[in-house]
């Protein structure tokens, strides 16, 4: 019981940061798996068949309140699923010695990307330009980011979500709807192929159980905490957590232990602090801006939280 109740832990902490900041669950769940020793393959698989259940539900919810574009979820979505495929073939090819440096390593990347996305003061664009973005650039979006997603056991929201705000083409709460939505197929590609090539083996159903539990239980929750947290300083204190407990794991392979180690996890937590400083006088130079506008009496324009990318 006590290890449903750990993972039920790791699925809750995990959805309290996707639900947000609109993106990584996978990320943070399969740090958290890796740090209690769970192998890369049984980890991304345990978190894919997982978010079969959470991306359904969240699914769900975004077509219900009308924040789905059926057009882009269609030209994603089985991109999506294929670059899983191969992903979970590949990260499941490789031993466990050689996986877990590859998978801490782009966790690290995928960490650091969360931690910039929130600490450097950007705001989306809230302009759609150009015409919805096409099966050209959709389907290679999807290919690489459920590549990247399988083997890195987390990634497409950080990818896809990301890639698709950049290109101004579509209204932010369509991107983040339709990318959720896309993440059903993505999760549940990914989690049969996990079956298939691990065989069922080594897979626990209580460690699956629990992350799903977790983050049923931890949705409601993630929907207050975004009303009371600001999502940059949460996406910036998550992002380095991702960074600092991954970084363990790349450097003994690396050649870099003792005191060269300590140094650098001492230089990693200081850059940790200047951005969490940073996304605080972000989030201070957005209030002035708005307590600027509405003292003059002029409109405010609506513009999305950072934490929906």
């Amino acid at each position: 019981m006590h290890i449903f109740v750990i993972f039920a832990l790791a699925g809750l902490a995990a959805q309290l940061v996707d639900g947000s900041l609109g993106m990584a669950y996978g990320v943070t769940s399969t740090t958290v798996l890796l740090a209690l020793g769970t192998s890369p393959a049984i980890a991304s698989a345990s978190v894919h068949l997982a978010e079969v259940g959470t991306t359904l539900a969240s699914g769900a919810a975004h077509w219900r309140f009308g924040n789905v574009d059926w057009g882009v979820v269609a030209r994603i979505a089985l991109p999506g699923a294929a670059g899983a495929v191969l992903g979970a073939y590949v990260l499941t090819s490789l031993s466990t010695e050689a996986a877990e440096p590859y998978m801490a390593a782009l966790l690290i990347v995928l960490g650091t990307y969360v931690l910039l996305r929130f600490s450097v003061r950007a705001v989306a664009a809230t302009v759609v330009r150009g015409a919805r973005p096409g099966s050209r650039f959709l389907a290679p979006l999807g290919l690489v980011a459920g590549f990247i997603d399988a083997t890195g056991g987390g990634g497409w929201g950080p990818v896809a979500t990301t890639t698709l705000l950049s290109s101004g083409r579509l209204e932010p709460r369509k991107v983040v709807g339709s990318v959720d939505t896309s993440e059903f197929v993505v999760a549940l590609a990914a989690g049969t192929a996990f079956l298939v090539a691990l065989q069922g083996q080594g897979i626990s159903w209580i460690t699956v159980a629990g992350l799903l539990v977790g983050g049923v239980i931890a949705a409601p929750f993630a929907a207050w905490l975004v009303r009371i947290m600001p999502a940059r300083l949460l996406g910036t204190a998550a992002g380095g957590l991702i960074v600092i407990t991954n970084v363990r794991t790349v450097l003994p392979p690396a050649g870099i232990t003792g005191v060269a180690a300590t140094a650098l996890f001492l230089g990693l937590a200081a850059l940790w602090v200047v951005a969490l400083v940073s996304a605080v006088r972000s989030i201070r130079s957005d209030r002035a801006e708005v307590d600027a506008l509405t003292g003059t009496g002029a409109p405010v324009a609506t513009t999305p939280r950072s934490g929906s990318a």
